[in-house]
């Protein structure tokens, strides 16, 4: 280790979360269920002789067995921590020869066990009580929790055991039932703020409440985290936390950047989205983090939006929520929502994480509010009629005859025309399946067509050049089409020959859409397997033209499959090598 000196030898610096121990009950952040049964414990005299103490790391544990042990030994009698008796003394120093701490991780093997289990025999030296904290102790073998066991369940009287560990779950059941256990909780935020604001107001450190709240929230309800990550800002800043010091040591963005890129999501500016995206990757910014941090702002936009309450909002204020809600409508967060969690859990399959969110990000610009497409109604339909009434009196005539004026007036503004939506043909319309709700009525196979793929067995299977194409010519508007008439299928399920079909469709997500051509993504592999069996195609077919009206093929990938062929379409526009779509010519079979 370096010393500095200046004309004299200064200390070793000491990490923060050292220096900031608690060093008694009262100091200890969060953990009050626990620490109230201790106290409670020591003074009734109720002390187990082996605890275990369970929970996320830093969260305390060992902090609080040392002060369980200095409670135990301290000069002035149980339960107290004085802090300056020997005992308690030589417990902060970590120095005590009756409060032995031990890695499992390290010394998790039978002789190691046995070697304690033969110490354990012998009186204490300086305290009332012997001291075993064994951190880790998840890490111990089948053996050496075996060799604990019975000095475990009968040890000396002057002995107490504390097992901490962060996987109660991998301790033998046996192990467990002699234990005493506490579970710990991970440390409000409430809880590490006040924690963090008393530490840098005694360390005389300027900081702003927006670099605390960001601390916390990388600290995940970890004390020691939460500290460690404070120790590393001031080493980088010196006596001045801010924001923009934390957002560049950990490669994060501001609140202000992640709602200007929602902005661009929804404005479905993609120049502008991929600009951003090139900008964090050359900054290394954490892209899983971005992802979940986006997950969150738009869960504050959905409780608003659903709400209308400010109380339950974690990262927007009060101006960029109402903003961002105006944009994004609680369905179309929900969706986007649902799409960011999909996402998350994809990472864990990807080898590159980057190319999926860049995919991720073009869906949710492409995903349209609910309300977009509506007609535009009346003026007159848009403005209520209100009218003041007295406690005593009904509406003045005079009211009465002004907002009668204004709904007229209203009424004869012109109504902006509305294109009207293309109409789902109903099963009774269409001509060539108007037999098909008869039970004996069954297609024939000149009504059906086929990409001139590859048979595989008694599958279909379409190449990746030929899935490109497809994605090429597909259109927006027929896909939009079928998204808000999906739920039609629903009709043929009961049909007792289409039904199962019919089920399996509505299970599907219309991925991509061309003229003749539907590929729908499923989640279960297995649905895929039957969706491209060669012989359900014809009744698949029928069952898409009566309710939709076309005459499609379709074909059917799983989750996997559609995240890689999307990211290949990104590759090829990126280097401009997709066909341009009056080049592409597929080939049917049947039509």
């Amino acid at each position: 280790m370096c010393i500095i000196k200046t004309g004299e030898y200064k200390m070793a610096y000491k990490a923060l979360y050292r220096t900031y121990r608690p060093t008694t009950f009262e100091e200890v952040a969060g953990q009050q269920h626990i620490v109230k049964t201790i106290r409670n414990a020591l003074t009734t005299g109720k002390i187990a002789h082996a605890y275990l103490f369970a929970g996320p790391r830093g969260t305390g544990k060992t902090t609080m067995a040392k002060l369980l042990a200095k409670a135990l030994n301290c000069e002035h009698g149980i339960g107290c921590q004085c802090n300056e008796c020997k005992n308690c003394q030589a417990i902060n120093e970590g120095t005590h020869p009756d409060v032995l701490e031990i890695d499992a991780a390290s010394n998790n093997g039978v002789d190691e066990i046995r070697d304690l289990i033969d110490k354990v025999k012998y009186g204490t030296i300086l305290g009332k009580y012997k001291v075993y904290i064994i951190d880790e102790v998840h890490m111990m073998t089948a053996g050496a929790f075996n060799a604990l066991l019975k000095t475990l369940e009968e040890p000396p009287e002057h002995v107490i055991f504390i097992l901490a560990t962060t996987e109660p779950h991998k301790i033998l059941p046996t192990i467990l039932s002699r234990c005493q256990r506490y579970d710990f909780s991970k440390v409000s935020d409430s809880d590490i703020r006040e924690r963090l604001k008393t530490i840098l107001e005694n360390e005389n450190i300027d900081y702003n409440e927006e670099a605390i709240n960001l601390i916390i929230s990388l600290a995940d309800g970890g004390m020691r985290d939460a500290l460690s990550i404070l120790d590393q800002v001031l080493a980088y800043s010196g006596d001045k936390l801010s924001v923009q010091d934390v957002l560049d040591i950990f490669a994060l963005e501001s609140t202000e950047e992640k709602i200007n890129l929602l902005n661009s999501i929804v404005d479905s500016n993609v120049t502008d989205i991929l600009g951003r995206l090139n900008a964090y990757i050359e900054k290394g910014t954490d892209i899983k983090r971005l992802t979940n941090d986006l997950l969150v702002i738009l869960k504050d936009v959905l409780i608003y939006s659903s709400s209308n309450n400010m109380k339950y909002l974690q990262v927007l204020k009060e101006d960029e929520v109402i903003k961002l809600s105006n944009k994004i409508d609680a369905s179309k967060a929900m969706e986007m929502i649902t799409v960011l969690m999909n996402t998350l859990k994809d990472y864990k399959n990807v080898t590159a994480i980057n190319p999926l969110f860049e995919v991720t990000l073009l869906k949710l610009a492409s995903i349209k509010a609910q309300n977009a497409q509506k007609p535009a109604q009346n003026p007159a339909e848009l403005r209520p009629l209100r009218y003041e009434t007295p406690a005593s009196a009904g509406p003045s005539e005079t009211l009465l005859k002004k907002h009668e004026e204004e709904r007229q007036a209203a009424a004869q503004q012109p109504v902006p025309e509305v294109k009207k939506p293309e109409p789902v043909i109903e099963p009774e319309k269409p001509k060539e399946t108007v037999s098909l709700f008869d039970d004996d009525s069954v297609a024939s196979d000149e009504n059906v067509i086929y990409i001139n793929g590859t048979e595989v067995d008694d599958h279909y299977e379409i190449d990746e050049k030929t899935m490109v194409d497809i994605m090429v010519i597909s259109k927006k508007d027929i896909k939009n089409n079928l998204l808000e008439n999906w739920k039609n299928l629903k009709r043929l399920t009961a049909h007792p020959k289409l039904g199962k079909i019919a089920t399996m469709l509505v299970d599907g997500h219309p991925l991509v859409v061309s003229n003749k051509v539907m590929v729908l993504e499923y989640q279960s592999d297995n649905v895929v397997e039957k969706m491209n069996l060669i012989y359900n195609q014809k009744d698949i077919q029928n069952v898409i033209r009566t309710v939709f009206g076309k005459k499609m093929f379709v074909y059917a990938v799983n989750r996997k499959g559609s995240i890689d062929l999307q990211q290949k379409f990104m590759n090829l526009l990126q280097l401009s090598r997709l066909p341009k779509a009056d080049t592409v010519e597929i080939e049917f079979i049947g039509d």
